[in-house]
């Protein structure tokens, strides 16, 4: 669930790539709600819609839209789950079905000699994330723990930030340590969605900063602008509205 959003998406993937420890399944981009109250936040139905766009030559990245749809700003762990739930019902179903209909094609399977496995999530996201987990009253101690501990991280890296230092400097994070992937991009992409968003407002070209057809939808439908820009100015983010109301 990332950074590295387009306006508050966050990504998970359906397992890690773990240095050949998994197999990746799918990665899923659930963008958040509008309810989150992030300043610039443009509406939900935009944001599907371009990262659906973008996504269109992806054969193992797609949307899921439950998280946009709900009422209320749902947290991360409770997306986490969803998202586990569904994968893991999917997984039991197909898996109901090899076995009640075997074919002899099965049996040449890499997968098919080795015991059944469960599918795991981890959350993506970018290294500057994890500083996120000092922010306070923005996380829940148990909701970290949850999300780290039962789930896992994936850190793609990011200028500027030490992820290994964070993770040391955190007693929670060092102890599940061993379920964070820190993974370093060679050639780095620092392409900021603020500032591409900014550049919009100014009607400045992002060509080649962003798929055609995601420039094409928002010169349609006219997402970016001043007046977008200034949604949500001078709130709080819903979480920490939350906690400032308990």
């Amino acid at each position: 669930m990332t950074d590295g959003r387009t306006d508050g998406p966050r990504r998970e993937s359906g397992a890690a790539a773990g240095f050949g420890r998994y197999q990746v399944i799918e990665g899923i981009m659930s963008p958040v709600s509008d309810s989150y109250g992030k300043k610039g936040l443009v509406s939900a139905r935009h944001r599907v819609a371009m990262a659906r766009l973008a996504l269109e030559t992806s054969d193992w990245i797609r949307v899921d839209p439950w998280e946009s749809q709900q009422d209320t700003w749902t947290e991360t762990v409770k997306v986490l789950r969803h998202h586990y739930n569904e994968a893991l019902r999917t997984f039991q179903s197909k898996e109901f079905t090899r076995n009640k209909h075997p074919t002899e094609s099965s049996t040449g399977d890499s997968l098919s000699c080795q015991q059944p496995v469960i599918p795991e999530l981890k959350l993506l996201c970018g290294a500057d994330f994890l500083q996120t987990f000092k922010t306070p009253n923005l996380w829940k101690e148990e909701d970290i723990k949850e999300i780290v501990g039962k789930f896992g991280l994936v850190c793609i890296s990011r200028a500027g930030s030490d992820p290994s230092q964070l993770i040391q400097e955190s007693d929670l994070l060092s102890k599940f340590q061993h379920n964070i992937f820190l993974v370093r991009e060679w050639i780095q992409n620092e392409v900021s969605a603020t500032q591409i968003r900014s550049a919009l407002c100014r009607g400045l070209s992002v060509k080649y900063l962003i798929p055609d057809s995601v420039i094409a939808y928002i010169a349609q439908h006219n997402v970016y602008t001043a007046e977008s820009e200034r949604r949500n100015q001078g709130h709080l983010l819903q979480p920490l509205r939350l906690k400032t109301q308990q």
